[in-house]
């Protein structure tokens, strides 16, 4: 009798052993073979590094909610090949060292797929050099800067630009002063650092002489800085000022310009010129009014346009009563990059994939930008050109006589031309196909 009991015992532990074995094989069996890091059978996990908080937050705050907005529309439909993108955010208060940490903790911790959108040229180049996503074959996806050093694929092998870099602004810059304001002396404001020492070198390239150039080292913008700013411009005869800065150097630059009657015509370049951070700081949008500005992607308050009419109606659904602005389309247009790049890397995406997918498709990805993508094999240059407005007295930025002039050009000694380029229509219900 006992040998009997014993072996009942035995059969069932077998039983129940088969059955452990058989659910896990099948959980095996729905995740794909040698699945990268961040990829499971139904999700994922992408990674981004933000100033959530501090001073630097207001407006960029805002590319997170944007960024999982799109996520949340398409994972409703389905997800990409049957599985939902997710972003993982970290708060790096737009510190380098704090980017560097959170960087890791994204990578080693949370098991990213990739990276996206980290912000910020500094914060950038810290994780590069400490982090080194590059030699770890980790994807950089659509950085969230214009410094034109990212697109150096031997330095930074693994990095995708999409901004068009500051030297392309600087030279369109140059090409407009030059149509619009010929024999004008011309002002320059600008940050000395490698924000700066782009836009300088585009000017060179656009042949623009300045009568008169203020440099600010980054950080030290204020209220105690901005009157020898301004000072120095209106003794240098400045008529046309071109702020090459943050918004905030905007901010304290306008409005101590205004309390010392100095009215000449700013043009802002495109970092400085973000009314959304204007606006969150308190300051009235007004201080922007009749400011040249410039852009690459549509006027938020273009409904005409198919993308801005799309993005803006996911947006007010998922974060109800927040301004659709700038700064949430360029989140959600990285969003749907993104889904498009995760689609062409395959069923079972690896991170060499999702990179090939890039260099040989995204070119051809549609996009909600005016100008054109130029990812190839050899380039990891995004966006390449802008166009002109000026600021309406509630600080939106719209085309002069409602039309977009596009200018492109390169971050060389290319030529800056008026494109035709004409972008891919929105795919069906702005879903990768």
């Amino acid at each position: 009798m006992e040998g009997k009991k014993m072996a009942r015992k035995n059969r069932a532990k077998l039983i129940t052993a088969s059955a452990v074995l058989a659910v896990a094989s099948l959980v095996v069996s729905a995740m794909p073979a040698h699945a990268a890091p961040g990829v499971s059978a139904t999700e994922i996990k992408f990674g981004m590094t933000v100033p959530m908080t501090g001073s630097a937050s207001l407006g960029y705050n805002k590319i997170p909610g944007a960024v999982k907005a799109y996520f949340d529309y398409l994972n409703e439909n389905g997800g990409v090949n049957g599985r939902n993108l997710k972003l993982v955010v970290k708060d790096d208060r737009y510190v380098p060292t704090e980017a560097v940490a959170k960087t890791n903790e994204l990578i080693l911790k949370d098991k990213v797929f990739a990276l996206l959108g980290p912000l910020g040229t500094a914060n950038v180049k810290a994780v590069a050099a400490s982090v080194n996503p590059g030699r770890r074959k980790i994807p950089v996806l659509f950085v969230n800067t214009g410094f034109s050093g990212f697109a150096d694929k031997k330095k930074y092998p693994t990095t995708y630009t999409a901004f068009p870099s500051y030297i392309m602004e600087a030279k369109i810059m140059g090409a407009y002063i030059k149509e619009n304001f010929a024999g004008k002396k011309i002002g320059l404001l600008y940050q000395d650092d490698d924000f700066g020492s782009d836009a300088l070198a585009g000017f060179k390239q656009a042949g623009i002489e300045f009568a008169v150039k203020v440099p600010y080292a980054s950080g030290s913008q204020g209220t105690a800085t901005a009157p020898g700013w301004i000072t120095k411009l209106q003794a240098g005869g400045a008529e046309v000022v071109v702020l090459f800065g943050v918004t905030t150097a905007s901010i304290f630059a306008l409005s101590t310009a205004a309390a010392l009657k100095f009215a000449p015509q700013w043009i802002l370049g495109s970092v400085g010129g973000d009314a959304t951070t204007i606006k969150l700081a308190g300051v009235p949008a007004g201080i922007l009014y009749n400011a040249v500005g410039a852009s690459y992607v549509p006027a938020t308050t273009d409904t005409t346009d198919e993308y801005v009419k799309l993005f803006s109606e996911i947006y007010a659904k998922a974060v109800p009563g927040s301004a659709f602005d700038n700064n949430v389309m360029v989140g959600m247009n990285a969003a749907f990059l993104t889904a498009q790049a995760v689609k062409a890397a395959g069923a079972n995406p690896t991170r060499k994939s999702l990179m090939k997918a890039i260099d040989t498709q995204g070119a051809n990805f549609a996009s909600i930008a005016l100008v054109p993508l130029n990812y190839s094999s050899t380039s990891r240059v995004g966006y390449n050109g802008y166009w002109f407005g000026k600021y309406s007295p509630t600080g939106d930025l719209k085309p002069v006589d409602g039309k977009y002039i596009l200018y492109t050009t390169d971050s060389g000694a290319g030529a800056i031309v008026k494109s035709t380029y004409q972008r891919p229509a929105m795919p069906a219900k702005g879903l990768p196909k």
